[in-house]
């Protein structure tokens, strides 16, 4: 048996609780024939009589007794959950899911690790991954993307930093082909694939535009692989400043730089722990990030 509408049950339970029909009217802000109505349509349900009506109002029976005991405490679970529900979205606490870019470690955890901190009830999942994470069917709450401004128009916007990209090369490597000059074509280089979408860096449509295609002899979406090719003097490459212990700088121009971005849903913009996150990653970062 399955019965239609829990506001029968909630009638029911006013009718117990205050004795009359008028009295459970007045409690649920409803007409007197609306209660009568809604009882009624409970014990068709139910196929027995819950209450006995006489002239000083509605006496419970057995089953009435039972339906105050457990209907109340249903009644109770649910007012509880229904305040629980209402409140989660005030706290911050839950999973929050924040995508990057891979390589932005350095840059993204001490912020982090601060919202952490300071807020213990949080469970942070990181993603790195090229492809940009659908924020409207719920993939991520908060994303941080790099390029050209997002502009779908669910989205809100938010700038986080610009990065100057370096062009590291290693001893061995310049002992062998020179010092980098104005002349590209005369060097060899390592270049990471261009994100999902097709995008490029600004410094590698700034390289692809001077070097000849065959000098770029290693192209990979691994950035160990990247910095392993670099750091054995095969070729320059641009790495980020974590993985360029012992190279030299030898170029960063600011034609190269490259925006990020903190990016929103609009439907969860608002939310406690988004804002909280927003808040934590755009504090400023500490000196020596390779940021400008």
């Amino acid at each position: 048996m399955n019965i239609e509408s829990w506001d029968d049950i909630r009638t029911a339970l006013a009718v117990a609780r205050t004795g009359t029909v008028s009295g459970a009217a007045e409690m649920l802000g409803v007409h007197h024939a609306t209660v009568i109505r809604r009882v009624d349509a409970l014990e068709a349900q139910l196929g027995t009589r819950l209450f006995q009506r006489h002239a000083r109002g509605y006496a419970m029976t057995e089953a009435g007794q039972l339906l105050l005991r457990m209907g109340g405490e249903a009644d109770e679970r649910i007012a509880q959950m229904a305040s629980r529900i209402a409140g989660a979205g005030d706290r911050i606490e839950g999973e929050l899911v924040v995508t990057s870019l891979p390589d932005l470690a350095d840059e993204v955890m001490p912020h982090l690790m601060r919202l952490l901190k300071r807020h213990p009830g949080l469970r942070l999942r990181y993603m790195t991954d090229a492809r940009m994470f659908r924020l409207a069917v719920g993939e991520a709450h908060l994303a941080i993307r790099a390029g050209a401004r997002p502009t779908q128009p669910d989205y809100v916007v938010r700038p986080l930093l610009a990065m100057r990209p370096v062009l590291y090369a290693a001893p061995a490597y310049l002992d062998n082909y020179g010092p980098v000059g104005e002349d590209l074509a005369a060097h060899r280089f390592a270049m990471p694939l261009p994100g999902a979408d097709g995008q490029r860096a600004p410094f590698m449509r700034w390289l692809e535009e001077r070097v000849p295609a065959a000098n770029f002899v290693f192209v990979s979406n691994d950035g160990d692989a990247l910095a392993a090719i670099v750091q054995g003097g095969e070729a320059l490459g641009v790495l980020p400043d974590f993985r360029a212990g012992g190279l030299a700088r030898v170029m960063s121009l600011p034609e190269w730089e490259s925006p990020l971005w903190l990016v929103t849903h609009v439907d969860m913009h608002r939310a406690p722990k988004v804002q909280a996150a927003l808040e934590a990653l755009r504090e400023e970062m500490p000196k020596g990030t390779g940021r400008d």
